[in-house]
């Protein structure tokens, strides 16, 4: 494996209701919301939850999509889907987190084996989507 210095920091997630998408990724994913009291007081544009140490899912509002001006046409990325992403978790964690989703009623695909990733060959990864369309993947390595 290359030992680089990049990391990946931050995934911008479009959502229809940013409170409703980090209480779905913190119950049922795990993931810790961040400025989630700052936002709800609008004193933050936008909440998060947290990956890990270094890296966040910003789950932005649809509604600021006229407000993205950073690049050319960038609000037209409102709504546009990314393939999908994937978090790499500890093997109980996966397991956790797909019996969580499946008592919740949350559709989860099939588990495929031997799927390549950052780390090589994941032995289990199944996907799934968070209320707004985004679709997840979740995938062990040990």
């Amino acid at each position: 494996m290359t030992d680089n210095s990049a990391r990946l920091d931050h995934v911008v997630l479009w959502v229809r209701d940013p409170v409703a998408a980090a209480g779905f990724y913190a119950r049922t994913v795990g993931l810790e919301p961040v400025r989630l009291p700052e936002f709800t007081a609008g004193e933050a544009p936008f909440p998060s939850v947290r990956v890990n140490d270094d890296t966040l899912l910003d789950l932005m509002p649809l509604t600021m999509a006229p407000q993205m001006r950073m690049l050319p046409d960038s609000a037209a990325s409102a709504g546009h889907p990314v393939n999908h992403l994937c978090l790499a978790l500890p093997a109980p964690a996966y397991d956790a987190l797909r019996a969580r989703l499946e008592s919740l009623a949350v559709p989860v695909s099939s588990v495929a084996h031997g799927s390549f990733g950052a780390r090589g060959k994941a032995p289990r990864s199944f996907y799934f989507r968070d209320p707004d369309g985004n679709v997840v993947e979740a995938r062990h390595y040990d």
